[in-house]
């Protein structure tokens, strides 16, 4: 049995769902079994991807980043967005919500060229959640193992912004409000592989290149209304992640 699948099980956390096999040997990893290392491997305040570093009305956003919005027990960590006493620049109100990235920390780890990172979440349900894993490094570098919007309940944005590629992927026994699921990509030079419980579900013909690496960010977005629903009242919205975690 792989060692995903046995973590999952001995957690509990939804049915048993089969990660693929990784190529390589685990270089890092993030089960949230314990709290969060602020400062050595996590960074929660500030992304270079937000252009006013902890917020970033540009992108369609509502986020306000707070390192309290993310929080970890029982092997899990769950990210927490409620309205926040700030105004956007855009004259929007702002949400308090979590972002954990790489970027800025001790560790300053960063995915590679080959790698396959792999995480276990459970999709929101709240109107205006917009949670994601990505990657980030100088203004770009971007590749988005998924970003999910409950107003399409089954469907996931698979994206290569590095070397352009895109796919949306819909499965109602998968995809769904409340569901856990896990998700996958390996960042190829010649093409970047998506994979959702197990099985490839997109290929691109692109790649990232053989010289490409990035910080890696996994968060709770709040979309502002432009091309999804904002949040529709003042109700905290959630979004739990099991583990991340990266074969190389």
């Amino acid at each position: 049995m792989k060692f995903s699948a046995l973590i999952d099980m001995i957690t509990g956390r939804d049915e048993f769902t089969p990660a693929p096999a990784p190529a390589g040997s685990p270089v890092w990893a993030e089960e949230f079994d314990g709290p969060i290392a602020w400062g050595t491997r996590w960074v929660g305040d500030r992304t270079s991807a937000f252009r006013h570093c902890d917020h970033n009305p540009d992108d369609d956003k509502l986020d306000w980043l707070d390192p309290g919005c993310v929080t970890v027990a029982d092997g899990m960590a769950t990210f927490t967005a409620t309205p926040a006493g700030r105004t956007l620049e855009n004259g929007r109100q702002a949400w308090r919500t979590g972002l954990l990235t790489t970027e800025y920390s001790d560790e300053e780890f960063r995915v590679r060229t080959g790698d396959f990172v792999e995480t276990r979440v459970r999709l929101p349900s709240g109107t205006g959640a917009w949670p994601a894993l990505w990657t980030w490094k100088d203004g770009a570098n971007e590749v988005d193992t998924f970003e999910y919007h409950p107003d399409n309940p089954h469907l996931l944005e698979l994206s290569n912004h590095v070397n352009t590629a895109a796919t949306y992927f819909t499965d109602e026994g998968a995809i769904a409000p409340g569901r856990w699921v896990t998700l996958g990509t390996r960042y190829g030079a010649r093409r970047v592989e998506w994979y959702v419980n197990g099985e490839c579900v997109f290929c691109d013909d692109t790649g990232v290149g053989p010289d490409w690496s990035a910080y890696l960010i996994l968060n709770l977005s709040l979309s502002a209304g432009e091309h999804h629903p904002a949040p529709r009242g003042p109700e905290p919205i959630t979004f739990d992640v099991g583990h991340l975690r990266v074969y190389r």
